[in-house]
């Protein structure tokens, strides 16, 4: 602090009186337990102040003779791997997970966890506990999940999906035994920091799986449940919770967890309903902490776009994508929210833009943002799209040839995009009508539109008037554009009249999904309207009786999270 005063900002001052902490960390010449955690707990705050490559540099050198910088530094390649799709990246991160898996190895305990659950069983001492070893334990469960990430995006195979699977059962094993001797060793005695950093990661693994896994749907979590997979909701939560306030290396995964549960799960895997109070209270003390750091600053705009301050929202994005430099693949993500956001307000041109950059910058999903890119130009005016010097019609063409593999299977976006998009390989293509508010409603994104009266408002208009065109139109004989107008009209302001597509179904050549999708939508209503039991009945027809349609597994997630909450609504009579 003492450069407050020399005319430097505040904010350039925090960052110098970083820096200078950090060259005074004496190279350790010894790393035992404790040791290691501590020096993991600086590079962990250099990555939350956006000094990724120092973060490594700290954590390389003992990166293959002490745990915990093998996992910290793996995790930071396999974070970039994932991030940039690179084959480089991710060969370099598949290398450095095996050498991490290989130094956790080293320090557990020769014989199996469950030997050591026996043991603790009969031997309360402190000595006992071999703290070393329960916490190899738990670096190597979290290394095996990173593995598995990586094996399902490095190979398109199924065998690599089943590898990845088995890698993961191993992980959900682990820390369901590390959960058994945390409980066990709760009151022996020992090296309280030690044993509270153990806790910290058993509720960061056992919340996440919890958490991860009540989200699949049932028929699913059925299949799982034969194998040893279980997943209690409250339970993850409540696990997480705890670990995100009891002051271990893991708080920020936990907190990190939870936000993203709160933003983005809740929204496109549930019905929209993400604890945004929750989301603030986790974020505040870091925020103050890491004012400039890029993930905060990315979770505090995300916040405000959920809660419809566009405006906002907009200028934190920006903010973060100044913050720093060194990983592009954070403005890539910043590029998608602030796409929706202009998208949102209807600003076509700017949302246009951002879309451009993802389509020419990342490598994430080609397809996507293709389609994205096609859909907005097609609700812009001809003279700006002529501005662009864009071609919609060949823009859709492309998506087909975009489409990649994950883990063995399609992407389900990528193939709606690809449905979509075929009408326009035709000889006289079947032109999209309101293709960007469609994708809103795909990614839930009324659910925030909905916030902001103006916004409602402005887009009721648009849909409005693109349905009279098409009415008035006389080269048009397909009612079945008007399907996604309906859709996403009466889902934004008049639901009850979403029967629409219902009544008019059998007319459906393309997009099958509607009837399904609609049928969920009419069970929200009627649980609005206090109807549980008919809006029980609507969901489970939606879920029963059609299949083989786009976002066929987004909808069974919905349909999941929307039954599990009617279950805990008071049922009215008939």
């Amino acid at each position: 602090m003492a450069r407050a005063g020399t005319g430097t900002d505040g904010a350039e001052a925090e960052e110098d009186c970083f820096e200078d902490a950090y060259d005074r960390i004496p190279v350790a010449s010894k790393m035992d337990l404790r040791s290691s955690i501590d020096e993991c707990a600086m590079a962990l705050n250099l990555f939350l102040n956006n000094k990724f490559s120092e973060a490594m540099d700290l954590l390389k050198p003992w990166s293959k003779s002490s745990m915990y910088h093998a996992l910290g530094y793996s995790s930071i390649l396999v974070m970039q791997a994932a991030m940039t799709f690179e084959h480089k990246d991710i060969q370099t991160g598949m290398t450095t997970i095996k050498e991490a898996l290989q130094t956790c190895q080293r320090f557990r305990k020769r014989n199996s966890m469950v030997e050591s659950i026996s043991s603790l069983m009969s031997k309360h001492s402190p000595d006992s506990l071999k703290l070393e070893e329960m916490h190899a334990e738990i670096c190597y469960a979290e290394c095996l999940l990173q593995k598995a990430t990586l094996t399902f995006v490095q190979d398109e195979n199924m065998i690599s999906f089943i590898k990845g699977g088995i890698k993961i059962r191993t992980s959900y094993q682990i820390y369901k035994e590390c959960q058994s001797v945390l409980n066990m060793s709760q009151g022996v005695g020992g090296d309280d920091e030690a044993l509270r950093q153990f806790e910290g990661g058993v509720k960061l693994g056992i919340g996440s799986f919890n958490l991860m896994l009540s989200l699949l749907p049932a028929r699913v979590l059925r299949l799982l449940e034969v194998i040893g997979f279980s997943g209690n909701r409250e339970f993850g939560l409540s696990q997480l919770r705890d670990g995100a306030v009891n002051h271990s290396l893991r708080s920020i995964l936990c907190v990190l967890t939870l936000l993203f549960y709160n933003t983005y799960v809740c929204l496109i895997l549930g019905t929209g309903e993400g604890n945004l109070l929750e989301a603030e209270a986790l974020l505040e003390p870091y925020v103050e902490k890491y004012p400039r750091g890029s993930i905060i600053l990315f979770y505090s705009a995300r916040i405000a776009l959920l809660r419809g301050n566009f405006e906002t929202a907009v200028l934190t994005f920006q903010e973060c994508i100044s913050s720093q430099q060194q990983w592009r693949q954070i403005h890539h993500l910043c590029y998608w929210e602030l796409m929706w956001c202009h998208t949102f307000q209807q600003q076509w041109t700017e949302a246009y833009r951002y879309a451009d950059l993802l389509c020419r910058e990342s490598r994430w999903s080609k397809a996507i943002y293709v389609y994205q890119k096609a859909a907005i130009l097609s609700m812009m005016s001809e003279e700006d799209v002529k501005k662009t010097g864009e071609n919609i019609e060949e823009l859709f063409r492309q998506v087909e040839g975009l489409k990649q593999r994950l883990a063995g299977k399609s992407i389900p976006t990528e193939k709606f995009a690809v449905r979509k998009s075929r009408r326009y390989s035709a000889p006289v293509p079947v032109k999209l009508v309101i293709p960007a508010l469609e994708m809103m409603y795909v990614w839930n994104g009324f659910t925030i539109v909905g916030k902001r009266a103006d916004t409602t408002e402005s887009l009721l208009i648009t849909i409005e008037r693109a349905e009279e065109q098409l009415n008035n139109d006389p080269t048009n004989n397909c009612i079945e554009k008007l399907f996604p107008i309906h859709l996403v009209l009466h889902t934004l302001l008049l639901p009850a009249l979403l029967c629409f597509v219902v009544r008019y179904h059998k007319r459906i050549r393309y997009d099958h999904y509607l009837i399904p999708f609609t049928l969920y939508e009419l069970g929200l209503l009627s649980k609005q309207q206090g109807d549980y039991i008919k809006a029980t009945r609507y969901i489970e027809d939606a879920k029963l009786n059609y299949k083989d349609y786009s976002m066929e597994s987004r909808l069974h997630f919905r349909i999941h999270a929307a039954l599990s909450s009617l279950k805990n609504s008071p049922a009215n009579s008939p």
